[in-house]
C-alpha cells in the first residue's frame, strides 16, 4: 500500500507502486525516493508514517515525519516551523550516536516539511510494559546503565532532550539497547538560555517543575527519566503517584516486591522538585549506580535472589517471535554448513571455578603467554591478576578511570594494556601492576587495544572512527587509520605482524598492512556492528562476531567470505581460538559459551552456567594438566553477572 501525506485527502491509501493519489492527486513519493506505507503517530506539530526507502534495491524501512501543527490558535505556526528545523539539525548531529535515530534526509515538498528519520525496529516501554508487566530492580539498573550514557552524550552536545517518558524509549529488537527517540522537543542551550525563560514544553506528567514554567535544564531530563522508572516499576500513571499534600513521589508502597534501599534512594534523588537537591549529571548516577554497594544488593545477595531474578531477565531480553528469527542470504546458506543445523553435541568441557571478587560486569580477559596467570578487566574500574592453576588473586590493578573496556597482553608476557571511559591507554607491568605508559591522542573513548607480536605496536580503536598505531619505544603515534564511518570497537594483529583488522559499528571491517597502513580489504558482509575479531595461528583465516547474531570465517589473503556459523540466539560478544587453532569459542548475548570446529564450523559443545551475557572469552594451554597427557585447552569467561568462570576438559 501507498498512503497519500496530504493531511486533507479523504481516501489516502492507495496501489503499492502508484505515483500519485488516486483521490487527491498529491505526490506520493517523497523527495522521488521515500514512500509512506501507512500512518503511525499524531502530535501536535504534525504526523509521522512508516516509510521505505525506494532508492535502495532493498527497499529499507524508515520514518517520515510532516510537519502539519494541528492547531494554529494554540501552536505559534512560526515558531512550530522553527521547532521542526531545529530537530532536524540536533538530529543531524546527534544521530551519529548508535542509541539515536539517524537522520536520512529533510526538505520540503507540496509547502509540508519533512523529517526522514532512521526505523527503530522494537516496542517502546509502555508497550513492552504492556505486554510483560512491571519492571524488575535489575531491569532498571539496565535501563539506566544504557540509557545514561546516551543522556550525557545529548547533554555534551548542549541539548536537553525534554520529552524523556517510556513512549520515547524503545528497546532495539536486534541488539536489545535502549534508544532514545523524537527530538521534537529538544533545546540547544547556549550560555544565555539559563538566564531566561522559555517555552513550557514536554508531556506534563513526566515534566520537571522547572520545566513546566519554561527553565529547563540538563537535570530536568534526569527526573524525567526518575519519573519514567517509577512508572515502569509500578505501572501507575505518574499523576497517581504524587501526593500533592505532601508535595512529593509516593511510589515504594506500590511495588510489587520490595527494592533494595540504594537503588531506591537513588530514584528519590532523580525525583528531588529541588534542582540543587537532584543529581546535576548523569555521569553522577552512573557513578553511584555502578557503586559496588549497588552491585552487591542486585547481583550478590545471598538470598540467591540473583540467580532467580536475572536468568527470567536474560530470557526475556533475548525471546524472539518467529518473524525475528534470523535470516542468512540465499547466497551465504549455500557456501558451507550452517553450524545450526548441527545436531547437539553433550558438553564435554565443565566450569572448574567462579570468581566472584569483581563488584560489576567483567568485559575483558587475557591469558599470560606463559599459561601461568590471567587478567580480568570489569566495570568496578579495576584490573585484577590471577593465578590460572588455583584461581587465587595475586594483584588488583586500581585504574581509577572508568570502567574497563579492553585489555592485552604483549607476546613477551611483559605489559599488560588497558583502555576505559575516557581516550587514554595505560600500559602496566604485568608482575606487580605498576604504571608505565599512558598514551593520550584519541578525541574519544578507546574501546579496543592490541600488541603487535613483536612489541613494537599497540593498535587502539575509538569512537573517534579511527585506528591509532602507537609506537611503544617512543611513546608516539606512528599512523593514524582512517576510513571507519562509526566507533571503531574491535582490532586485531594478525599473528605473522603482517596485517591489522578493525571492526566497526559501521557493520564493516578494514584490513590494513601494519607496516604501510594501505588499505588491503573492505569486508561488508555483516548485517550489525562488529563486536570482535580474531585470526587463527597461522594467520589464514579471520573469525569476526557481530551484533547480527553470527560469526564469519574469511581468507585472508583474498578477503572472501569463506563461512558462516549462526547458532546464538542473540548478539555475540566475543572470540577466541585454542592455541593448536583447532576450536573456536565465542560468548554471546543468549548467556552461552560455544565452542566450534574452526577446519568444519561444526558446533561442538555450548556452555551455559553464566546469568547474563557473556563478554569476553580466552583459550590458553591448561597448565594443570598432567605432563604425560596431550597438551590440553582451558577457557576463561567474563560476565555481565560480574563474574570469571574457568572451563576445563576433564581426564
Amino acid at each position: 500500500m501507498s498512503y497519500c501525506l496530504n493531511p486533507y485527502c479523504r481516501v489516502p491509501k492507495n496501489p503499492d507502486h502508484a505515483r500519485f493519489c488516486s483521490t487527491c492527486g498529491f505526490r506520493l513519493l517523497l523527495g522521488d525516493r521515500y514512500r509512506a506505507l501507512q500512518a503511525i503517530g499524531r502530535g501536535g506539530f504534525g504526523r509521522t508514517f512508516l516509510a521505505v526507502d525506494e532508492y535502495k534495491p532493498s527497499r529499507p524501512t524508515c520514518v517520515i515525519k510532516q510537519f502539519f501543527p494541528q492547531n494554529y490558535s494554540v501552536h505559534d505556526p512560526e515558531q512550530a516551523r522553527e521547532l521542526f528545523r531545529r530537530e532536524a539539525v540536533q538530529l543531524e548531529a546527534l544521530g551519529e550516536h548508535p542509541q539515536i535515530p539517524a537522520l536520512l534526509a529533510h526538505f520540503e515538498q507540496e509547502e509540508y516539511q519533512y523529517l526522514v528519520q532512521e526505523f527503530i525496529d522494537g516496542a517502546n516501554l509502555l508497550q513492552e510494559t504492556a505486554k510483560h508487566g512491571p519492571f524488575s530492580e535489575e531491569q532498571v539498573w539496565y535501563l539506566l546503565n544504557d540509557l545514561l550514557p546516551v543522556m550525557t552524550f545529548i547533554h555534551s552536545h548542549h541539548v536537553i532532550h525534554r520529552d524523556i517518558k517510556p513512549q520515547n524509549i524503545i528497546r532495539r529488537a536486534t541488539t536489545k539497547q535502549f534508544v532514545l527517540v523524537d527530538f521534537g522537543a529538544a533545546k540547544t542551550l547556549s550560555a544565555s538560555d539559563f538566564a531566561q525563560t522559555g517555552t513550557s514544553i514536554g508531556s506534563p506528567a513526566f515534566v520537571a517543575p522547572e520545566q513546566a514554567i519554561g527553565r529547563a535544564v540538563f537535570a530536568s531530563d534526569l527526573y524525567s527519566l526518575g519519573v519514567t522508572c517509577i512508572y515502569l516499576l509500578t505501572q501507575i500513571p505518574p499523576a497517581d503517584l504524587y501526593d500533592t499534600e505532601e508535595g512529593g513521589w509516593q511510589w515504594q508502597q506500590h511495588l510489587s516486591r520490595p527494592m533494595s534501599l540504594t537503588l531506591g534512594n537513588m530514584l528519590d534523588k532523580l525525583l528531588q522538585s529541588a534542582v540543587k537537591r537532584r543529581y546535576q549529571t548523569a555521569a553522577d548516577v552512573l557513578r553511584d549506580l555502578n557503586d559496588p554497594s549497588v552491585m552487591e544488593a542486585l547481583h550478590l545477595s545471598a538470598d540467591g535472589y540473583q540467580s532467580q531474578s536475572t536468568v527470567q531477565i536474560g530470557a526475556m531480553r533475548h525471546q524472539r517471535s518467529p518473524d525475528q528469527s534470523t535470516h542468512l542470504p540465499a547466497a551465504l546458506e549455500t557456501m558451507a554448513p550452517v553450524s545450526q543445523l548441527q545436531p547437539p553435541i553433550a558438553p564435554s568441557w565443565v566450569c572448574t571455578q567462579t570468581l566472584t571478587e569483581h563488584s560489576s560486569w567483567v568485559r575483558a580477559v587475557v591469558i599470560h603467554p606463559d599459561g601461568q596467570s590471567f587478567a580480568s578487566g570489569s566495570g568496578d574500574r579495576t584490573i585484577k591478576l590471577w593465578d590460572l592453576a588455583t584461581g587465587t588473586l595475586r594483584h588488583t590493578i586500581a585504574a581509577n578511570a572508568g570502567w574497563i573496556r579492553a585489555i592485552a597482553v604483549s607476546l613477551d608476557g611483559q605489559t599488560l594494556a588497558s583502555c576505559n571511559n575516557d581516550r587514554r591507554l595505560m600500559l602496566w607491568r604485568w608482575e606487580n601492576g605498576e604504571r608505565l605508559q599512558t598514551l593520550d591522542g584519541h578525541t574519544d573513548w578507546a574501546r579496543a587495544v592490541c600488541f603487535s607480536p613483536d612489541g613494537q605496536l599497540l593498535a587502539s580503536g575509538s569512537q573517534d572512527k579511527t585506528v591509532r598505531l602507537w609506537h611503544l619505544p617512543t611513546e608516539t603515534v606512528a599512523r593514524v587509520l582512517t576510513g571507519h564511518t562509526h566507533w571503531v570497537i574491535a582490532v586485531a594483529f594478525s599473528p605473522d605482524g603482517g596485517t591489522i583488522v578493525s571492526g566497526s559499528r559501521d557493520k564493516t571491517m578494514r584490513m590494513w598492512n601494519s607496516k604501510t597502513g594501505a588499505l588491503i580489504h573492505v569486508l561488508e558482509d555483516h548485517q550489525d556492528a562488529i563486536n570482535a575479531i580474531v585470526f587463527s595461528p597461522d594467520s589464514r583465516v579471520l573469525v569476526s562476531a557481530s551484533d547480527d547474531g553470527t560469526i564469519r570465517l574469511w581468507d585472508v589473503p583474498t578477503g572472501k567470505l569463506k563461512q558462516v556459523l549462526a547458532g546464538h540466539t542473540g548478539a555475540v560478544n566475543t572470540l577466541a581460538i585454542a592455541p593448536d587453532g583447532t576450536t573456536l569459542a565465542s560468548g554471546s548475548q543468549d548467556m552461552t559459551i560455544k565452542l566450534w570446529s574452526l577446519e568444519t564450523g561444526a558446533l561442538l559443545h555450548s556452555l551455559t552456567g553464566h546469568t547474563n551475557w557473556v563478554w569476553s572469552v580466552a583459550m590458553g594451554v591448561d597448565a594443570q594438566a598432567p605432563a604425560s597427557s596431550s597438551p590440553k585447552a582451558v577457557l576463561i569467561s567474563g560476565s555481565w553477572d560480574a563474574t570469571v568462570k574457568l572451563w576445563r576438559q576433564p581426564d
